[in-house]
């Protein structure tokens, strides 16, 4: 089974973390959204007899959308792929957007799940990040979703940002929990060049938080989100029991995947493709797409990287069974120092990093890589 994932790269503004493709010029929203469906038309193939599991819409910011444009993409992709399978829909919002008028219409589509950017309940966190709601209307949207009739609704948190300590990440997943969603995604504050943050960094008038910080951080979202009831199953992702994101965790099994719309990217099982990451050369049509069909190598590292960031973690023997016996013996002898520190698991085949120790991933991730 696949997914669709649908590119709306348009904001209202600018966040000053946001390294996603985006513009804030809505004028050619209308002309893309045309493209998108004509793209989507001739794409279909890339999925040939895949039944459709998930839809996601994602950017940017789908919720500039009306409700009924959204529907009008799960429409065409009804008529493109098969359907009746379909698990989950999914569409990322802006808080502000989220007006009672809007999720009336909203709740009339197929649309049955809600991604909300609220990242802070915290007014200046969200000043100094350029956001463009505040914490009341964050609250008011996500309750204002559940008497929709949204009852799958994940809540978006950003931690490790300078300035607001413990105090205020405290708050926030107090808030977080007490509104009675379903998902958590929290992701540590990234510094990346091409962003505001990143520019004010290069200028010497912005400092990540300290990686003592970062790791306190991380333990409170941990240990907080556990203690409430979720299951902490992704490095940045917390469910209450079934409430899994479906669409997100089958990118990390390599389950294959269509995306639609500028700098959107789709996965075969083979090929990797993406598109033009502009909207002029976007609507001019022509070759939109760049892609690397994966070798060995690739495959075996994209495998280690997405299922060391899951509770589940790596199988190994099916790592033996695919890439073979000696490379199996290799992973396992690189990942000796890690488990003789207690930083990963190995239990009945699979090789894990626990859940409080997710902050290591990317060195574990690392040192188990197939080099050159």
């Amino acid at each position: 089974m696949a997914g669709l994932y649908l590119h709306i790269p348009f904001c209202k503004r600018v966040c000053a973390y946001c390294d996603f493709y985006k513009s804030a010029d809505l004028r050619p929203m209308k002309a893309v959204v045309e493209a998108m469906h004509d793209e989507l038309r001739r794409e279909a193939g890339f999925l040939p007899a895949e039944q459709l599991r998930t839809i996601y819409f994602g950017g940017g910011t789908p919720s500039l959308l009306p409700p009924e444009e959204l529907e009008e993409f799960i429409a065409h992709a009804a008529e493109l792929f098969d359907c009746t399978a379909l698990e989950e829909c999914t569409v990322e919002a802006n808080p502000d957007d989220l007006t009672p008028d809007y999720l009336r219409r909203l709740a009339r589509t197929r649309v049955d799940r809600l991604s909300i950017g609220v990242q802070s309940f915290d007014d200046g966190e969200l000043r100094l990040m350029n956001r463009r709601h505040t914490a009341d209307a964050a609250r008011k949207a996500v309750r204002q979703a559940q008497e929709a009739g949204f009852g799958n609704v994940t809540v978006d948190l950003i931690f490790g940002v300078p300035g607001f300590g413990a105090a205020t990440l405290a708050r926030n997943l107090r808030e977080t929990v007490a509104l009675g969603v379903q998902h958590v995604s929290a992701y540590h504050l990234t510094v990346e060049p091409q962003t505001a943050f990143g520019r004010r960094m290069a200028q010497g008038r912005f400092s990540p938080v300290t990686e003592e910080t970062s790791e306190e951080e991380f333990l409170t979202v941990h240990r907080t989100l556990r203690d409430a009831g979720f299951e902490h199953y992704e490095v940045s992702n917390y469910a209450l029991p079934g409430r899994r994101a479906i669409h997100n965790s089958a990118y990390w099994s390599g389950d294959p995947y269509l995306g639609i719309g500028p700098a959107a990217h789709s996965f075969d099982g083979e090929c990797r493709r993406w598109a033009v990451a502009d909207i002029g050369r976007y609507l001019a049509g022509g070759d939109r797409y760049e892609s690397e069909r994966l070798t060995e190598r690739d495959r075996y590292n994209e495998t280690v990287m997405t299922a060391l960031r899951t509770a589940e973690g790596l199988d190994t023997k099916a790592i033996g069974r695919r890439f073979g016996p000696a490379r199996l013996e290799t992973l396992l002898d690189a990942a000796r120092p890690w488990l003789d520190a207690g930083d990963a698991t190995l239990r009945d085949g699979r090789l894990a990093i626990p859940a409080e120790r997710f902050l290591l991933s990317d060195a574990v991730i690392a040192a188990l890589f197939w080099e050159c």
